[in-house]
């Protein structure tokens, strides 16, 4: 028998995971390149904020354009002393305000859909004259606007239309077809809804078709970039070369700050062994890149070190290839890319250590570039991570993984971390929140806990877990009424008492913050019970039965993360989906001489009766009790939140 303890989420009882606390960014007053307010302003405006308060005001731009970002535009001030976020939507052009602010330092994050996020450290003042603290976002060269912007069309058109794009950005794709074909109809000779239909059988993968309508939509839009860029993308994937260039040739006359079509022309040349301008382009994508963020445009270094080692140089492509696998380690052409490099270092070595276009082409077809080139995204905020089986990591090719070893192991150390679990308590921060349907927060809370786990073996093979919290400060209950308990049961799929439950396969090994891990995936198995996972109604119990996958080191077998999904919506409570995200990890103890594998980060990302909620929580400042069985925390019995401290021994 396997029990776990109370959990709770409002009326509903949930198992839930525990999640992250974001680090706060050290930039401006507190580092470099900070907004932060002035401390003498001798101009500025004045805002109605309460004495001895501060007040900021934010003003949001577009780059390039330089104009204000017409709306809308999340902004998230959150207060570095308490964890504690104000949220703020603005429309239009209006600015940000946020009055009434307690003195101290603030992070500041900007969100709009089909731009990059935005983050600063600001610091409020007790005044109330002050100037806007201007903002501009970098358009994100992977998004793509799905708006219709030509007003001739039909309403009925522009209906059916807007339908379908709604439809696409929830990837219901045969749905959204039906709807562009009767808006089609009704305007073939509109160009947007030439790119939409193309983007649409890109999305599809049937890339002669995006190409008959990309193509369409580029003639009636010479100058869109957007087009241009998806076309040149589609012509390489289907190895026209010579279109590719035109076309691509076009879009970066089109979209020049876009560091995308030039990562892609330099892929174009580089087939047409053109090794030149291949690495001219990929050097002016990485420039354009590193003015948004240092990593962003690191795909185009997969096609510099290959221009590189097609000019001879042998050398300099493997500097192109190592600072590539140390931006994206985590790429899907990472291991691919990885596994040239000794084969240029023995060309080094040898007595005619020049490459060749040779020996180009032979790289070309077993590192292609174009993997390397996240997927065009929509303009919406992505809500929740993918499902465990839509997005599987890429592992080394070649290497034999001992299922039954890595699994039995690992088991092993599930059985240390139960535990480890009856020796630790933990200071618990909750952080909540309301997602809309475009995948932007509406509201957010957070909550402090005092947090401590009962792990108790009644028979052997049988183990008992419960949790409880003590809120640290006067709260009013849980966020939307709902409590989320059962995070750390995630690993124990492996338990030796639970795994006959589950069907696991090791897919291979990877790399993961730099460490060699196995890939294990895990799924209820139809024919067993459900021990692990439900909600609760009432007095009614639905099971809820998951997949997921675990990362688990290749030297000592310990468990560092688990990703997981339900397989299935649960119709009856109206929950149509759930991903968690939990991190382990060693936590030493030095007054003790020891360290154990505690639970340190997780993520929630829940749609429940037509709600959509991200949790996370966060342990830090880990208590370790005496291993003395009276020495362990002592917790009053029956109500879980409660704690008597007069019986406890701790040390940290």
């Amino acid at each position: 028998m396997f029990r776990t303890g109370a959990r709770t989420l409002g009326i509903l009882l949930l198992a839930a995971t525990l999640g992250v606390k974001l680090p706060a960014q050290n930039v401006g007053p507190f580092g470099k390149g900070d907004l932060g307010n002035p401390a003498r302003i001798e101009r500025g405006t004045f805002y109605a904020t309460a004495p001895g308060t501060g007040v900021l005001v934010f003003r949001v731009f577009a780059e390039k354009s330089n104009t204000r970002l017409y709306g809308p535009v999340q902004l998230v001030l959150t207060n570095l002393a308490n964890g504690i976020g104000l949220i703020l939507r603005v429309d239009g052009d209006q600015d940000g305000i946020f009055p009434n602010l307690a003195v101290g330092n603030y992070q500041i994050d900007v969100i709009a859909p089909g731009y990059l996020d935005a983050q600063q450290n600001v610091q409020a003042l007790a005044q109330v004259q002050t100037q806007p603290i201007e903002i501009v976002l970098h358009r994100d060269p992977m998004a793509v606007n799905l708006e219709v912007t030509d007003n001739v069309i039909s309403p009925k058109a522009r209906k059916e239309t807007r339908h379908a794009v709604s439809l696409m950005k929830f990837g219901n794709l045969a749905q959204a077809e039906k709807h562009l074909e009767t808006a089609y109809g009704l305007a073939p000779s509109n160009s947007d809804l030439n790119f939409l239909f193309g983007y649409l059988y890109f999305q599809k993968k049937d890339y002669r078709q995006a190409q008959t309508y990309l193509v369409k939509a580029a003639d009636l839009s010479p100058h869109n970039g957007q087009a241009l860029s998806l076309l040149g993308r589609t012509e390489l994937i289907r190895e026209d070369y010579p279109a590719a260039r035109s076309t691509l040739e076009k879009a970066v006359l089109s979209d020049d700050d876009n560091w995308l079509p030039h990562s892609l022309l330099a892929d174009a040349y580089l087939h047409q062994r053109d090794y030149g301008k291949a690495r001219d382009e990929a050097q002016i994508a990485i420039v354009k890149g590193e003015k948004i963020g240092k990593t962003i445009a690191s795909p185009a270094r997969v096609v510099l070190g290959q221009a590189f080692i097609g000019l001879g140089e042998a050398q300099h492509a493997i500097q192109a290839f190592e600072v590539f696998l140390k931006d994206a380690p985590q790429n899907p052409l990472a291991y691919q890319v990885r596994a040239l490099i000794p084969e240029l270092e023995k060309k080094i070595t040898d007595a005619n250590p020049r490459t060749s276009a040779g020996d180009a082409d032979t790289i070309a077809g077993r590192a292609n570039p174009l993997d390397a080139v996240p997927d065009p995204s929509l303009t919406t905020q992505t809500w929740r991570p993918p499902d465990v089986d839509d997005a599987r990591p890429t592992v080394a090719p070649g290497v034999m993984c001992a299922a039954k070893k890595v699994v039995d192991e690992s088991g092993k150390r599930v059985q240390e971390f139960v535990q480890d679990l009856a020796r630790f308590a933990a200071d618990e921060d909750l952080f909540h929140q309301v997602i809309d349907p475009f995948g932007l927060p509406t509201r957010t809370e957070t909550r402090k806990y005092d947090y401590v786990a009962s792990v108790s073996e009644p028979t052997p093979g049988a183990v008992s877990i419960d949790e409880y919290r003590a809120a640290k400060r006067s709260q009013e209950g849980d966020p939307d009424a709902m409590g989320s308990t059962g995070f750390i049961t995630l690993a124990l799929v492996f338990h030796p008492s639970l795994r006959q439950d589950f069907d696991f396969q090791c897919e291979g090994q990877t790399e993961w913050k730099g460490q060699t891990m196995w890939l294990v995936h895990f799924r209820q198995r139809r024919d067993r019970p459900n021990h692990m996972h439900s909600y609760k109604l009432g007095t009614r119990v639905f099971p809820v039965d998951l997949k997921g996958r675990a990362w688990i080191t290749a030297d000592n077998f310990q468990i560092v993360r688990i990703e997981a999904d339900i397989v299935k919506p649960v119709p009856e409570i109206q929950l149509l989906s759930e991903h968690q995200t939990v991190e382990y990890g060693a936590v030493p103890f030095p007054k003790k001489n020891t360290t154990l594998w505690l639970p340190k980060t997780a993520e929630i990302y829940f749609e429940l009766r037509k709600h959509r909620y991200y949790r996370r929580h966060s342990f830090d400042r880990y208590l370790l009790f005496s291993v003395e069985t009276d020495e362990k925390r002592k917790v009053p019995g029956g109500k879980p939140g409660s704690r008597d401290s007069s019986e406890e021994k701790k040390t940290s």
